[in-house]
């Protein structure tokens, strides 16, 4: 369990000041706070949880609350590489759930997993506003994002082992 008194140890949180200079003592805006402190850290550590609470007054228990009732955040780290592949309804119509499983079967991770090695995670989401390209999945990584669409089983294995090859 992290320390109060030992923030600083773990994380720096001087890229966070900002926002919470603005927003914590707005109220209703955690969620603002949250995706900020997830967009710099790639996640929600216990620590930046602690240390929003710290800041804003809001008792640890509300923030993780908060935290985990919304998918959009995650309380652990994420490969370098985060694939989002979409089952919103034309992707699902069109095969996703075959995609999905060609990157459970090629990575042996399932939705929310990271691969041992820390490259790839695996996030289902609602949809990427892709439709015509269906199925589709999305790669983000510290270099931006990229799409791929018109998914088959054969191609998303070929793309995973493209971008391995770049890592």
């Amino acid at each position: 369990m992290a320390n109060v008194n030992n923030l600083y140890d773990e994380q720096d949180f001087t890229a966070l000041a900002p926002t919470l200079e603005k927003y914590a003592k707005t109220p209703g805006s955690l969620i603002t706070i949250l995706q900020q402190a997830q967009e710099i850290y790639g996640y929600l550590s216990e620590d930046a949880i602690y240390y929003i609470s710290a800041k804003t007054g809001i008792l640890p228990a509300k923030i993780y609350g908060v935290a985990t009732f919304y998918a959009q955040f995650r309380l652990e780290p994420v490969g370098k590489y985060l694939i989002m592949l979409c089952k919103g309804t034309a992707c699902h119509v069109n095969g996703a759930d075959r995609i999905e499983e060609a990157i459970v079967d090629h990575l042996k991770i399932k939705d929310g997993e990271t691969t041992e090695d820390g490259l790839f995670t695996l996030n289902n989401v609602a949809c990427l506003g892709c439709c015509s390209l269906a199925p589709v999945m999305m790669v983000k990584s510290a270099d931006g994002e990229e799409t791929y669409g018109n998914l088959t089983k054969d191609s998303v294995v070929e793309v995973l082992e493209e971008i391995r090859k770049r890592a």
